[in-house]
């Protein structure tokens, strides 16, 4: 297909158009409405001025009989711009007047009509004219009326100006356009190979934007967004693979090699139920980690189904500390609560208990002081700050470098410190998955020293998304 044609096609190119043809159709209408209203006003005018001058020839007929008359009639045809005068006897000949020649019927219906006439001196030139015939007393009768000579010149002109508008409305019109498809089909063109590139497997491309701000930008905004989550998706399934591949390695490797040892090593009944036990625990720890992935991959689809309830985030917050008060003590830290004055959101219960429980697991895990003397506590904070509820969970631990603090929200995201320590790195994956579920969002900030984890949530009644 030619460029050319490719442009009559656009979508753009065929609006321009139909607002052409609407804009031609109001144009014609108007013109139309306007010639008439003009053609109307000339014939009220005209039809004033030969109804006055009806009156004052009658006048005069009356007070000097057919003599006066046409003593008047013939005074006023000789004036420059004079008006169509005929006066006949009763047998219908000219006594005076500018008329050479009328239809034959003319004459015999009196009223106001319109009608062709020959002027007095020119031979064979025919015109139109608006005249009233009038019948006087003893059989005469008196036409007196206007050319509309003017009337038809001012048709005409507005004849040609409807013409020449409509020419260059459809000129403009079309030149206009192709020029907006032009540069809209520059623009989906554009879009087009960045969308062809994106379909070959380069998910780094973005769609162009044009910095208009029009509906174009606004689509391409919303599907960049869109192709940014795809590729965060594809980006931790590779991250996945290949975490799967070295993290669930060692249990597999550990899970092998103790049945390996029970086939060959258990000397009693007793020997044998240890390493069955073992075997247990470490497939019990597979399946949670398959359970976590299973569950953070359907919040991530949005599959997993959110209950809308609505319900005090206070009350889960307290129920998970009740529920980790002990382990902290046995870890040595202090489990310390900050709840301010009720919390409600509307969202899963369950799934926002289980947030709040990885974020103090973590917390009891790696929150111990790294040197004596420091403060061994975990601070479990709760609050409403403007459209959002606000859990945060601090400790005094090692912390997290800031440089790391966006990549430990992956899944199966361990650091040096914490490869030596129980768990598999789905923690906080899970949480964000849940704070993406309810509109909401996780960020790790400083707690100098150790780590502050905020999960933010939009209250009940708000729409609006956890910045």
């Amino acid at each position: 297909m030619t460029a050319l044609g490719k442009l009559f096609r656009t979508t753009a190119f065929k609006l321009s158009i139909g607002y052409l043809v609407a804009f031609a159709i109001g144009a014609s209408v108007v013109t139309t409405w306007v010639a008439w209203n003009v053609r109307r006003l000339v014939d009220e005018q005209i039809g004033a001025t030969v109804e006055a001058e009806i009156n004052g020839l009658s006048e005069q007929y009356a007070q000097g009989g057919v003599r006066r008359l046409v003593d008047v009639v013939e005074r006023r045809v000789r004036q420059p711009g004079a008006s169509l005068y005929l006066v006949t006897n009763f047998q219908g000949q000219a006594l005076a007047g500018n008329i050479k020649s009328l239809p034959s019927d003319v004459l015999r219906q009196p009223g106001v009509r319109e009608t062709r006439y020959e002027p007095v001196g020119e031979q064979g030139v025919e015109r139109r004219a608006l005249a009233r015939i009038f019948l006087l007393p003893g059989g005469f009768r008196l036409l007196v009326g206007r050319d509309l000579g003017d009337r038809e010149t001012l048709r005409d002109v507005m004849g040609r100006a409807l013409l020449v508008s409509l020419f260059w409305l459809v000129v403009i019109g079309t030149l206009g356009g192709l020029f907006v498809a032009r540069r809209v089909l520059r623009r989906v063109d554009a879009i087009n190979d960045s969308a062809r590139t994106i379909m070959a497997g380069d998910l780094s491309r973005r769609l162009p934007l044009a910095g208009a701000n029009d509906e174009l930008d606004r689509l391409a905004v919303n599907l960049n967004a869109m192709l940014d989550r795809i590729q965060e998706l594809m980006t931790g399934v590779r991250e996945v693979s290949d975490n799967i591949a070295h993290d669930l390695k060692t249990p597999l490797t550990r899970l092998r090699n103790r049945a390996e040892e029970a086939l060959r090593g258990a000397r009693d009944a007793d020997e044998c139920r240890a390493a069955i036990e073992k075997m247990m625990e470490e497939a019990d720890h597979l399946i949670r980690v398959f359970n976590a992935l299973l569950t953070i991959s359907r919040l991530e689809a949005g599959r997993e189904r959110r209950e809308e309830a609505l319900f005090d985030l206070a009350d889960v917050v307290r129920d998970v500390a009740e529920l980790y008060e002990p382990v902290a003590e046995e870890a040595g830290l202090a489990l310390e609560l900050d709840l301010q004055g009720a919390t409600l959101m509307r969202g899963s219960r369950e799934l926002m208990g289980q947030a709040v429980a990885n974020l103090v697991d973590n917390a009891v895990k790696h929150g111990a002081p790294p040197a004596p003397g420091s403060p061994a506590s975990v601070q479990v904070e709760l609050r409403r700050e403007g459209a959002n509820v606000i859990v945060a969970v601090s400790d005094h631990g090692p912390g997290v470098p800031a440089g790391e603090r966006e990549r430990v929200l992956g899944r199966f995201v361990r650091l040096e410190g914490s490869r030596s320590r129980p768990g598999a790195g789905l923690g906080l994956s899970l949480v964000a998955a849940v704070a993406r579920l309810h509109d909401g969002a996780v960020t790790l900030e400083d707690n100098d020293p150790g780590l502050r984890v905020v999960l933010r949530a939009p209250a009940a009644g708000e729409t609006k998304k956890a910045e």
